[in-house]
């Protein structure tokens, strides 16, 4: 068996960033080749994967992440066993990683896409694989979702300061000129935020399905199933009237301002950036 020198190991964990122990076991398993033990630390991390697969990870980040055109927001939730790793310098690293993947990917199709996507020749499975053998605790990704939009489209995003929960909004504007106004980029961005503190359900009322309105609508007949039949159905309409603006966005009371709509508000943002906006689509990602 080849000596191991402490420059071995040194090199070796500076490559991996795996504790000077598994390093110099590694390479004393692979008879100190650097790429074996590098294979050898990989295999350790696959290992603590499966066997830490049934295992809940309900701590982690929320990240956030938007190209330079501000085009293109992604966002993504990197999720881990307990808070003691989510606060640790090796999550927060990973965290970060994860951002730019996630921002590098072609497409929205699911957590998988994130995984298998390369930087500079590396897959992210790689960079969490490397993480759970130098920590030996689960991670994954667990939600992933990709905004993409060009000429009068802007994104607003924002990430609640716990990084526990996030949301990314996407608008439409009548012209470019209006979708790059100050006032409405700032605007969207306090819709996303918005999105994090009010939790609404859909965007408007062509978002929910028969099914949810129905038992909606058999929830509040059952609540005044003893009032005269004839008011039963206007009571019922204007319970539904009151559920509609508390959980679809555009109808819901501005956090910022609950005198106006989310629509108003929009709508008074546009004006004053010369033009009309609407709100296309949102996402919001919550940890635990």
């Amino acid at each position: 068996m080849a000596e191991i020198s402490a420059a071995q190991v040194m090199e070796l964990r500076k490559i991996s960033g795996q504790g000077m122990m598994d390093c110099k076991r590694a390479l004393a398993e692979a008879d100190g080749d650097i790429d074996e033990a590098l294979a050898i630390l990989r295999k350790k991390g696959l290992a603590t994967l499966e066997k830490r697969a049934g295992r809940e990870a309900s701590e982690g980040a929320v990240i956030c992440k938007t190209d330079a055109e501000g085009k293109t927001a992604v966002l993504v939730t990197l999720c881990c066993e307990t808070d003691f790793m989510a606060n640790s310098d090796d999550f927060s690293t990973a965290a970060e990683a994860v951002g730019d993947y996630a921002l590098a990917c072609s497409a929205d199709e699911g957590v998988e896409t994130v995984l298998e996507t390369s930087i500079d020749g590396k897959k992210f499975s790689e960079v969490l694989t490397e993480v759970v053998s130098k920590t030996g605790e689960k991670m994954e990704v667990g939600d992933y979702a990709r905004f993409g939009t060009s000429g009068a489209g802007l994104i607003g995003t924002y990430v609640h300061f716990n990084s526990k929960v996030g949301a990314m909004v996407e608008i439409e504007a009548d012209s470019e000129k209006t979708a790059t106004q100050e006032v409405l980029k700032q605007t969207a961005n306090d819709i996303a935020m918005h999105i994090v503190a009010i939790k609404p359900l859909a965007l408007d009322r062509d978002g929910f399905d028969s099914a949810t309105i129905e038992r909606e609508k058999a929830i509040a007949r059952e609540q005044v199933k003893n009032k005269p039949p004839q008011i039963i159905e206007k009571i019922v309409e204007g319970k539904m009237g009151k559920f509609y603006k508390e959980t679809c966005l555009v109808e819901q009371a501005f956090v910022k301002d609950d005198s106006k709509s989310v629509a108003q508000v929009l709508a008074q943002a546009a004006k004053a950036a010369g033009g009309e906006a609407k709100i296309k689509r949102f996402e919001r990602f919550e940890i635990g």
